[in-house]
């Protein structure tokens, strides 16, 4: 029977079976990255939302499957994915000094858009939204070095002594740790002791996320 919650667990079937996360599954097959997150699933106002013919398409040319092993996959009630893709999920990957350009973040700071690649991380880590920066430079040293990754979680709540990145409405980004925040500045200490901390008003910030885990 064809029901929307069989053809979602197609696609994450689909993506699993070929060691790719939703979104990884739709940036393979050149969609926004963001088309099968659970988010979209599901309207605004709570109705059922349906993934397009073209992007079941897309993703079959682009995984090299047929449409009925798409619709065994449909039918089936479970699959056990691979064992690498139980230990790991694939999460976006940016360069960090690519990211203070324009085009790949949304109004909340989730990634969004074209030009990112993917990294394999724990499972524990590959939560709904987290992405990850490649760090370049010495400017987080000695925490962070050149080549380190970084997973980022924009969900999840900053709280004092927090390591945080942070994007200025200029497109600045920074990874700091989070002093102070009040309605009108945030208060960041440098993690290299040879960089400036910063106080920056409230109103100049874009956004703020958490860092969760360094791949070192």
């Amino acid at each position: 029977m064809l029901s929307h919650e069989r053809i979602w667990a197609a696609i994450d079937r689909l993506a699993a079976r070929n060691e790719l996360t939703a979104s990884g599954l739709a940036r393979k097959a050149g969609l926004d990255p963001t088309t099968f997150n659970r988010s979209k699933r599901i309207a605004v106002d709570g109705r059922p939302r349906w993934p397009s013919t073209e992007s079941i398409a897309k993703i079959l040319e682009a995984t090299g499957e047929q449409l009925d092993a798409f619709l065994d996959l449909m039918l089936a009630k479970r699959m056990a994915p691979p064992v690498s893709a139980a230990l790991l999920r694939h999460v976006p990957l940016l360069g960090f000094a690519q990211a203070g350009a324009g085009g790949f973040f949304d109004d909340g700071g989730f990634p969004a858009g074209q030009g990112w690649d993917e990294v394999a991380i724990p499972e524990a880590r590959a939560e709904e939204g987290n992405y990850a920066l490649k760090i370049s430079g010495d400017s987080m040293m000695p925490l962070y070095r050149d080549g380190d990754v970084i997973i980022v979680s924009p969900t999840a709540r900053c709280r004092r002594g927090d390591r945080v990145v942070v994007r200025t409405r200029e497109g600045e980004v920074m990874a700091k740790v989070l002093e102070r925040k009040t309605t009108r500045t945030v208060e960041l200490l440098s993690l290299n002791p040879e960089h400036p901390n910063r106080q920056i008003a409230t109103r100049e910030i874009d956004w703020m996320a958490r860092i969760i885990w360094a791949s070192q």
